[in-house]
């Protein structure tokens, strides 16, 4: 063993690192050297040795080479991929330890804004199997385990890539996050795609026709869609694949077959055509049935979403006569769901696609009392005018990075009443926050909510409210 480093760390030095919380890239965090020490694959409570990587100031990059002592707090995973795949980072800290780094994550984040109460994190109502949609990659370089033979097969995969190594594919045999028919409709794909002899992408030569199968399996109704992504049309190839996964009797009700023949190693497809059944499935939340096709966006832990839409509602103390504006509204999962609590919704949302979908499920749900504009925006608002009445409510999902610095004179000069503000990114959320005090609103409660078991991600619901 190399001797320990005594003083300022550099590069190759080892450090004794006892963990004692998480940060929000899932890296387990602890102290040396007056330094703080991010080490990937460890947990709090346990000490490691490790290696250190890069320092930067007080700041240190590490790999962990021994585990010392363990965590307390330690669980034993349930999959057979964790650690591997870069899918999953705390199967391996006990949950309620899990939902205490996160509220910790969160009270950090707003540490600087005093007065500022954040309540623990509703947890979420499935650790396991909550997941509604995935997207599984066929590669022709896998990924092999340690624990394998050097000649085990390595030119075919369906699974999810290595974490930290994009070209490799892990051929994930169950995966624990998502539902047990997806698992069966994944070995079943697998078996069929080798049958046929059927070639996987190669994402350096950008060969081969199987790129991406996904996923979706409604909570609610039980309702199934796969979607296979190639590279090429070739309808007849799909389509005898297709017969063959649908002979299989794995409760499939629709499937769709979509082509990305760009280098861009993504799901997203230039066209589809829709091969069994409707081309979509239904989904329920908050007492509105979505339909969601394979590229539709939406919560993808319905179970937790449930809770979510639950704090947005007590936070926008919707009476019946208020006017609520969505700023992000997506395919209108919030906004529909307020709509018969409130006078009126108005969604503003960049994505024509998804505004398609907010309209469709509008109508298919009987609510007339929600409208939807496309575009930027701060175009959007400018260009409503007075075709909409001023809100009551604002409500504010903006993408993970926040909202931008130019929205914030339009948002204060809207003056509403209350806003409720949702989060995937605490940070960002108490930066925004700070705008809306300094302009006279006030902060309720924070709200954290796990709508990711096993990784680091927390959602907040805000409420914010001003006087006059």
């Amino acid at each position: 063993m190399a001797e320990l480093a005594p003083r300022k760390a550099r590069k190759g030095d080892e450090l004794l690192v006892q963990i004692d919380s998480f940060d929000a890239k899932g890296r387990g965090v602890g102290t040396a050297l007056d330094c703080r020490v991010r080490l990937r694959h460890a947990i709090p409570g346990e000490t490691v040795r490790a290696r250190v990587l890069r320092r930067r100031r007080n700041e240190i990059d590490g790999v962990v080479l021994e585990r010392i002592a363990p965590s307390p707090l330690s669980v034993s995973p349930p999959c057979e991929h964790f650690g591997s795949c870069g899918g999953c980072s705390f199967q391996d800290l006990e949950y309620a330890a899990q939902l205490d780094g996160k509220r910790l994550l969160v009270e950090t984040a707003f540490e600087r804004i005093a007065g500022a109460v954040v309540e623990p994190v509703l947890p979420a109502p499935r650790t396991f199997a909550y997941r509604n949609k995935m997207e599984f990659a066929f590669g022709s370089r896998r990924w092999i385990h340690p624990s394998e033979p050097p000649a085990a097969p390595s030119g075919f995969a369906l699974g999810l890539h290595a974490a930290s190594l994009f070209h490799k594919v892990i051929d994930v045999r169950g995966c624990a996050i998502q539902s047990p028919a997806a698992d069966r409709i994944l070995a079943a794909a697998r078996e069929i795609a080798i049958e046929q002899e059927l070639a996987p992408w190669d994402v350096y030569a950008h060969t081969g026709l199987l790129r991406y199968l996904v996923v979706r399996v409604a909570a609610t109704t039980g309702e199934i869609l796969v979607a296979l992504v190639t590279s090429a049309d070739a309808p007849e190839v799909v389509e005898r694949f297709a017969r063959a996964l649908l002979a299989r009797d794995l409760g499939i009700t629709t499937l769709v077959h979509g082509v990305n023949s760009r280098p861009a190693d993504t799901a997203i497809t230039e066209r589809e055509r829709v091969l069994f059944g409707p081309g979509w499935i239904r989904e329920e939340l908050g007492g509105v049935v979505f339909a969601l096709s394979a590229s539709s966006f939406f919560q993808t832990n319905t179970l937790a979403a449930e809770k979510l839409v639950a704090l947005v509602r007590a936070a926008a103390e919707l009476r019946g006569t208020e006017v609520v504006w969505d700023l992000y509204c997506g395919t209108g999962t919030l906004a529909l769901s307020l709509a018969r609590s409130a006078r009126e919704v108005v969604g503003f949302e960049i994505s024509a696609a998804a505004v398609a979908d907010a309209r469709g499920n509008a109508e298919r749900n009987g609510i007339a009392n929600a409208r939807f504009h496309l575009g930027d925006v701060i175009d959007g608002i400018a260009a409503a005018g007075s075709e909409v009445a001023r809100p009551d409510v604002l409500v504010l999902d903006p993408p993970r990075s926040g909202l931008h610095p130019a929205l914030f004179p339009t948002l204060l000069a809207l003056a509403a009443p209350r806003i409720v503000y949702v989060s995937c990114n605490p940070s960002a959320a108490a930066r925004d926050v700070e705008h809306f005090l300094a302009a006279g609103w006030r902060l309720g409660r924070v709200r954290p909510i796990d709508l990711f078991p096993h990784t680091p991600h927390v959602e907040c619901v805000l409420g914010l409210a001003r006087d006059g």
